[in-house]
């Protein structure tokens, strides 16, 4: 019952020319018979668009193009062209037909993204045993089981060593992702290693997909500047071809000698014509394919203005931490001054116990060095650990602390300068008063940074950093990464006044972030981005949000130039077909039939034309 409900208006369609072909079969000998399949076509054909059309006009007072069909179909059938009316009434039947399935099309590219995420999950019972539950009844503390090849059923982090997903369907990202012990898992992405065990984390309704497509089904009843702009227009626009037309009808009688039949039946013919069908079809079939496109990509966009607006942007101010960088530390470099094994080790046995990130990347860089067994280890809080083995004192911490043991001179050489400038974190390794080891540590850069902001940079793009990070570090990144502009130690008001600086010097400035800190900067500017991984308030505050890949950013500048560059063409040719089509009719080139083949494949053209853009590269 409910399928038959959503394909109701391709049954009319059908049913509608079904009777046409009938009554053409007794046109020649019954010709009011014929007439009877005619006016039953017409009204099968036209009940949609009718009682449409009705409802728009007494319940949300406005006017819109299928009482100007509804209208010119009685009109032709009143003179006896019966025949003509229902073809009429086919034919906008059957753009409206298509009309719709275009639009489903667009919508199911996003909805199909709720089909990923299973119905089922393996849930492990206390006992250890596994039972099948539906994954809607998942709570927060459930462990589960994924084996190879099925999708992760919904949010948590990895409770095994090591696994290996594809999260292509999230992020737009081919590559397969390693994780490791605790590593966060998405939902509806699919486990291509070996067995895992998860642990859930969030409940059904919040999880990242559900996020997604929430985010998205709002953006699709946000309609773009252009499109409201149409749909404001229409209602005037009706009303004026309701005037336009019996003055036609008129005039043509009275000025051009017609006979009224003649002058009815071109009325009828302007009537048809002269409705802006495919002018409103210009935008909003390419708006909302623009909407999916981008989904599919890794990118939601939370309405069709947000989509417009995107490409005016003329500067692209972004967050450091946790946005062009992984946000978490990694040790770059590494110099040794003593036995390097020992050292390793050392720092290993020592720094194993902490759960500090500076410790984890120590950990990461010296891999699968033995433990030793030490005399003694201390941690001193804010400082390192100190330790003892085979009878030597060991510190390993920052450089405060081991200037307490040693001379100052020891750590001002040339390298280490050198790292500091570049804002480098620098954790130092002594033995009984003499400097053994140093590590450099910084938060790495993330692969895919360099090529989004070459990429801005070749869309004509001002770039700049905007972090509460030291500006040694922030230039380092800036550096690297070739960005025009940097902009350090910035508290949260700080980035939200310097985004409103920006914005008048440029005419449209967006905005890069992934943390608490930068919601004022993100609601402040004329677009925003949040990065997927970041902070809720982030997400909530941003118009747009990034599955974690920078180079969706210059993907929705160049979708968003193509998408107006497609509507300006849209509305070109709409208004070009309508001039056309009316002055064929005045010099009576064309009949009712024609005119409404000729109003409605324009109509189909434009939307086909946006639906292009559920393909752009």
């Amino acid at each position: 019952m409910k399928c038959l409900k959503e394909q109701i208006r391709i049954v009319e369609t059908l049913l509608c020319l079904l009777l046409i072909i009938i009554g053409l079969f007794f046109l020649s000998g019954h010709v009011s018979l014929a007439s009877v399949f005619f006016i039953a076509s017409f009204l099968i054909g036209g009940y949609e668009s009718a009682k449409d059309g009705l409802k728009e006009l007494f319940i949300n007072k406005h006017l819109s193009v299928d009482i100007l069909m509804i209208l010119a179909a009685i009109g032709a059938g009143i003179i006896g062209y019966w025949l003509e009316g229902a073809l009429l009434i086919f034919i906008f039947s059957l753009s409206n037909t298509l009309e719709e399935m275009a639009m489903q099309k667009s919508k199911h590219a996003i909805s199909a993204l709720m089909k990923l995420s299973p119905d089922t999950a393996r849930k492990i019972q206390e006992d250890g045993q596994i039972k099948e539950i539906e994954t809607k009844s998942l709570i927060i503390g459930d462990r589960l089981q994924v084996r190879k090849g099925e999708s992760v059923p919904i949010d948590g982090k990895l409770l095994s060593p090591f696994g290996q997903f594809d999260e292509s369907m999230v992020t737009g990202e081919a590559l397969i992702v390693e994780k490791n012990r605790e590593d966060q898992l998405i939902g509806g992405t699919i486990n291509q290693g070996q067995t895992i065990e998860m642990l859930v984390t969030v409940e059904n309704e919040n999880t990242l997909f559900a996020k997604i497509v929430s985010l998205v089904e709002s953006a699709q009843e946000k309609k773009s500047k252009t499109a409201s702009f149409i749909d404001n227009l229409e209602d005037s626009y009706v009303k004026l071809v309701l005037i336009l037309v019996p003055s036609f009808i008129v005039i043509s009688h009275f000025a051009l000698d017609w006979t009224w039949l003649s002058s009815f039946y071109r009325g009828m013919i302007l009537l048809t014509v002269a409705s802006p069908c495919a002018l409103i079809a210009s935008s909003t079939p390419a708006s909302l394919s623009a909407i999916s496109r981008a989904a599919r990509k890794g990118l939601v966009i939370k309405g069709g203005d947000i989509m417009d607006n995107m490409g005016d942007i003329k500067a692209i101010v972004m967050d450091k931490t946790g946005t062009l960088t992984q946000g978490k530390p990694s040790v770059l470099d590494a110099h040794y001054l003593g036995d390097k094994d020992l050292i390793d080790s050392l720092v290993k046995t020592a720094e194993g116990a902490s759960s500090h990130p500076i410790s984890k990347a120590l950990l990461a860089f010296i891999g699968s060095k033995t433990r030793l067994i030490l005399d003694s280890n201390e941690e001193i809080a804010g400082k390192g650990f100190l330790l003892s083995y085979q009878g030597q004192q060991w510190r390993i911490g920052k450089k405060s602390f081991i200037l307490e043991t040693l001379e100052k001179k020891a750590l001002e050489t040339d390298t280490i300068k050198t790292l500091e400038e570049e804002g480098k974190t620098i954790i130092f390794v002594s033995c009984d008063n003499q400097l053994m080891a140093y590590y450099a540590l910084m938060d790495g850069i993330k692969e895919e940074s360099l090529k989004a902001i070459q990429m801005m940079h070749a869309l004509g793009i001002k770039t700049i950093v905007l972090t509460g990070d030291q500006e040694k570090a922030a230039h380092y990144v800036a550096q690297k990464l070739g960005i025009d502009e940097v902009v350090a130690n910035c508290m949260p008001q700080d980035k939200a006044e310097k985004i409103k600086q920006l914005k008048e010097t440029y005419d449209c400035v967006a905005m890069v972030g992934d943390g608490i800190n930068d919601a004022p900067a993100l609601a402040q500017a004329d677009v925003s981005y949040a990065i997927g991984s970041g902070t809720d308030i982030a997400m909530e505050s941003a118009d747009s949000v990034i599955m974690d890949d920078l180079t969706r950013i210059p993907f929705s500048i160049q979708l968003s130039k193509r998408m107006k560059r497609i509507v300006k063409i849209n509305i070109s040719f709409a208004l070009l077909v309508i001039s056309l089509l009316i002055l064929a009719n005045v010099f009576q080139v064309i009949n009712l039939p024609l005119g409404v083949v000729g109003h409605e494949g324009s109509t189909i053209l434009v939307i086909l034309n946006g639906l292009r853009l559920l393909y752009f590269k």
